[in-house]
Parts: structure tokens; sequence; C-alpha cells
């Protein structure tokens, strides 16, 4: 569902999290209180208990919400001085260190509502009687202000709605993203795993995983061969020195992997490819007449992200970009931008990609510790992204402190079949970078110039693409990506060897295809390969042994009927080379 004014439904949801702990509180007092606040998605509460907040637990607090609710208690508005407010909190320390964390000047409010009083901002409704449709969804560990060095929090997520229906709406959402669900899906049809021994958020892709990556791997690397891009290959790693040329090490390395010591130098895994391209296009002299410069990679990178955001593929320590650096004239922004945004809707198409929105995500200016601190580069740089995208006709949004450290950039926002919308491909323009590494190129006039840097990736991370692929068709692929496209099916064990005729014919024309070789009823092999979302079973009996043909059934349209085996393979190059989407 839709929500049409989120600032609204916040003021709802941060009082329902209060309800909540005030719940809490009444059902476990020695529970300590932290934050709640409200999110995008509903809200959540931090608690330090020592209970366990199990399905089971999360029944009773529930419960115990609808009581408070029934009671109608108003909620007040009050402030205190310091030494008040610390005496009026002191049985909660997370309450006295926010506390004494605020600004001298600040004013400390507190809201009430029968016995249960919290530390906050506000604002809240009147009365709590105004929430009476809610649900709490799931509870998960939080450290506490996400310091891992800190103790480790639970963490209760729930929602709520001014009408049942609206609620009703948004749990059947939740039901349909478990059932797209990539972990899920990516387990079932044996894509990838995890393992705590290999490590949180560091995903292995078993054989159909894998083949599955290397189509879209080949699928972007030939589109960008096709424009001129040359790809090299990198390490994963960089010196410490690396990232404090390029600006990383001061506005990133929270976000990095600790430091090794080796011999004299130091390194660290890398997170972004960007300083190493740099170095390469360094590496030789350049000339106006051979710019513009595209190098691509797919390239491994790390991030320590924190393991309570880590989700399957779609978000761990190790992922891979599709990424790209082109180096670029000032007077060739405008062409090479247009190209890569037509490259973007012509790979969107490919993939049947069409709710998608742009835009352009610029520097807060108030922030001078998040981005590169000068005010020139970064008016020349938004107002130069600003008008290619306006001379090209692109209908964008602009928003406020969502620029990379070094530059504006363009991000396209893709709404899934389910849940938030998401960032799939971006464009950057870089003034800063080149100028970091004194990148040169010798221009018309024989002077030495800095080039501009586009810093773009169609897929994203190949990992996420693929997340957002499982969860769009649910497993069930579009021939052309699906890392079975035939499963062929014998009736009986004499009907085998015409089967593996068959399959080396469609092997021979670079069909990805199984034969099912188990001593198994058809009816449940069958079955089998429909659960394996394979796009087209062929059953070979007495009869299409003798024709020569198969029995082909479709996994959308069912039986199809008897085939000859060039119509057949006629028929599936045809969606494979079309790139049919089912």
């Amino acid at each position: 569902m839709k929500i049409e004014n989120l600032e609204e439904m916040k003021v709802f949801w941060h009082t329902t999290s209060h309800i909540m702990a005030q719940a809490v509180k009444r059902l476990y007092p020695e529970t300590k209180l932290t934050i709640g606040p409200a999110i995008d998605t509903g809200f959540y509460y931090d608690f330090d208990s020592e209970i366990p907040f199990t399905p089971e637990i999360l029944e009773k607090i529930e419960a115990e919400m609808k009581k408070i609710v029934k009671e109608n208690l108003k909620i007040e508005r009050f402030v205190l001085p310091r030494k008040e407010a610390l005496e009026l909190m002191k049985n909660e320390p997370y309450k006295i260190e926010l506390i004494n964390d605020l600004p001298e000047d600040e004013e400390i409010s507190f809201y009430k509502q029968g016995e249960f009083t919290d530390l906050c901002a506000g604002p809240h409704l009147p009365y709590v009687s105004k929430v009476k449709h809610f649900k709490l969804t799931s509870c998960t560990g939080a450290y506490w202000r996400g310091d891992s060095s800190k103790k480790m929090l639970q963490r209760i997520y729930g929602i709520s709605f001014p009408n049942k229906e609206d609620l009703e709406e948004y749990l059947k959402q939740l039901e349909e993203a478990k059932l797209r669900d990539h972990r899920r899906i990516g387990h079932d049809l044996q894509l990838f795993m995890t393992d705590e021994l290999v490590g949180k958020g560091m995903p292995m892709f078993l054989p159909k995983g894998y083949t599955l990556w290397r189509i879209l791997e080949n699928y972007i690397r030939d589109k960008e061969i096709s424009q001129g891009y040359e790809h090299v290959l990198t390490p994963c790693v960089g010196t410490v020195e690396l990232y404090k040329t390029s600006g990383h090490w001061d506005h990133y390395k929270d976000n990095m992997f600790p430091a090794m010591k080796v011999d004299d130098e130091t390194y660290v895994l890398r997170p972004m490819n960007c300083p190493h391209h740099m170095r390469i296009y360094a590496n030789s002299q350049h000339s106006y007449r051979n710019l513009p410069v595209r190098i691509g990679e797919i390239a491994h990178d790390f991030r320590y992200e924190a393991s309570g955001t880590l989700k399957g593929i779609e978000r761990g320590r190790h992922f891979c970009q599709n990424d790209a650096h082109l180096f670029v004239t000032p007077d060739q922004i405008k062409d090479e931008v247009e190209k890569v945004v037509n490259l973007i809707f012509d790979t969107y198409r490919d993939f049947g990609i069409k709710d998608y929105r742009m835009v352009l995500s610029l520097r807060d200016p108030a922030d001078k510790k998040k981005y590169h601190d000068d005010d020139e580069m970064w008016n020349t740089a938004e107002n130069a992204l600003r008008q290619v995208l306006d001379q090209l006709g692109l209908d964008y949004t602009e928003e406020i402190g969502e620029a990379a450290f070094y530059g504006p950039k363009l991000d396209v926002q893709v709404m899934p079949a389910v849940g938030a919308e998401i960032t799939l491909s971006t464009c950057q323009l870089d003034f800063c970078l080149p100028a970091k590494f004194n990148l040169t190129y010798v221009d018309k006039d024989g002077a030495e110039h800095t080039p501009v840097v586009i810093h773009r990736a169609i897929l994203g991370s190949l990992d996420r693409f693929m997340a957002y692929l499982i969860e769009e068709t649910m497993g069930a692929f579009p021939t052309w990506l699906a890392p079975v496209q035939v499963k062929i099916i014998p009736i009986a064990d004499r009907h085998q060897p015409y089967a593996n005729e068959v399959c080396k014919k469609l092997e021979e024309c670079g069909i990805r295809v199984e034969v099912d070789e188990r001593s198994e009823k058809v009816g449940y092999k069958i079955r089998e390969a429909q659960m394996e979302k394979v796009p087209f079973m062929l059953v070979t009996g007495d009869k299409e042994q003798e024709d020569g043909t198969v029995s082909v059934r479709v996994r959308k349209d069912g039986d199809k009927g008897s085939m000859t085996i060039p119509d057949f393979i006629s028929l599936i190059k045809e969606h494979i080379d079309t790139k049919m989407i089912d």
C-alpha cells in the first residue's frame, strides 16, 4: 500500500512505539528502555532485557498494548531542567546517557501516558486510543547506538494504521514479501548459500547461482564492449595511502574492514574501485584525441556492514560491482552521460524493468564532514549534471544530502514487486578525484588540463541485482536467464539413451539442459521440474523415440504437445535470442 503522508504516519507510529514500551514495562518491569523511533516502514523500540522476546512474548506484549489503548490515556508533554530530568530517569541508564549527551542549552522534553513516562522530542498523538490497529512484526538483535563494542539489545519492530483495512493490506504485503524473499528462494533453488564458518555477509554462489551470475556478467560486459569500454582487473586490496589520496579514508573508513599491516605498508580490503582506476588512467599519457577513456571492471569489493543490516546477497560484506569510470573532457560530459542513460534504459528493457524514477542526488552544503569541502567544485559539478539532465529532457527529482562525498549523482530508483524502492543504477559526475590524483590530458591548446570523471554502474552490484531478479520473478526466470532452460524427462529407463541424444543436440545449440535420469514416476519428475522453475520440460517415451520428437511442457502454459527437435530448438532459441519476458 502507498502511504500518502509519511510524516503524519510517523507521528502515529512513534506513538505506537511508546504504547509498546509501556506494555513491555508493565509485563517486564526490569527491562531498560533505550530508543523507539518511527521509521519509513513503521516503528521499533530497542530494549535491554534478560527476557528473550520470542513470538509468544510478542503476542503477550500485543495483548497488553490493546489493554492500554482501551484505557484512553492522555499523552502529555512536559519539560524539565537537566538535574530534574536526570533524577526522573535515574533507573534508566540509557536515558541518563542520552540526557548527558544533549547540549546544555537544549530543552529536555518528556511524554507521559498514565504511569509511563519517556524521554522524547515527540511529536505524539493526543490520546493512545487513536491507535487501535497494530501488529508487532519481528524481533532482532541491535547494538546500542549501532556500535558493535556496546551491548546487544533486543529490537522489536511493528506497524500500525488508523484503520483495520490498511493494516490487513500491509500484512498481506508482508506475506507476499516472505514468499518473494530471495534468501528463501535462493536456498530452495540452490542458487547460493551462507555459512557461519566462512563468515557473516559472505555468501557463496552454488553452480546454478553462478550460472546466473555468469549470464549477467557476460551480458553487461558485452554491452559495454559494444560501446567502447575497455575492461581491467585490479586487486581487492589497496594501501591506506591510496584511500587517503582519494579522500575515502577521511569520509568512508568506518565502512571499511580494519587495516592490515604487511611489511612496511598498511593495506585495506577495498570498498570501491575508483582509486585503482584513477591509477590506471595515470599510467599513460593522454591527449584530448583519445578521450573519452572508458574503464570497466566487474570488481570484488568489501564493506564492513553492521551485522543487523546484512540480508542474503542483497546486502553483504562482499559483493561485485558492475563498475566503470569514464575520463572525459568537459565538452564530452553531455554525450557521455546521455550514452550512460541510454545504456540504463536499454538494459532495463531487456529485463522488463518499467517502474522506476530518476533522482538527482545533491550534497548538503551544511554538512562539511560528509562531503569534500569545495563550494566552487560542487556548484560546478551540480550545475553541469543538472544542465545535462535538462538538455536530455529527463524527468527527475532533486534530493539534498544523497550525493557521493566527491560529487553529485543521478540515481535510478526502482520500485520492486514488494517493499521500498531500491537504487539499481547510478551515474556520478566527479571533478574532485581526478584533481586529487593529478590526472591530466593534453588539450588542443597544447596545455595540460584535468579530465572530468563519470562514475557509473548499470546493474549496480551483481549480487543485489540478482536478489532483485529473484524476488521479481520468484525464481521463475525468463528463459534466457534460467540456469537450467530445459529438463528432459524420460518416462522409463529404456528411454534414457534417446533423452541423452536430445540433450546433446540441445547442448550443441548452446542451450542449458539437464536429463532427469532418476527411476521415479514421470508425474513426480514433472512436479520436481516445476518446483525448480525450469522454463521447458521435454518428456520422451516410446512414441517420441519412434517419431524423433519430444513432448513439450511449458512452465507457464503446461502441455504444448509434440514437436520435432528442430522445431523445439527454433522455439526456445526465439525465447532466448529475443530475451522474451514470460
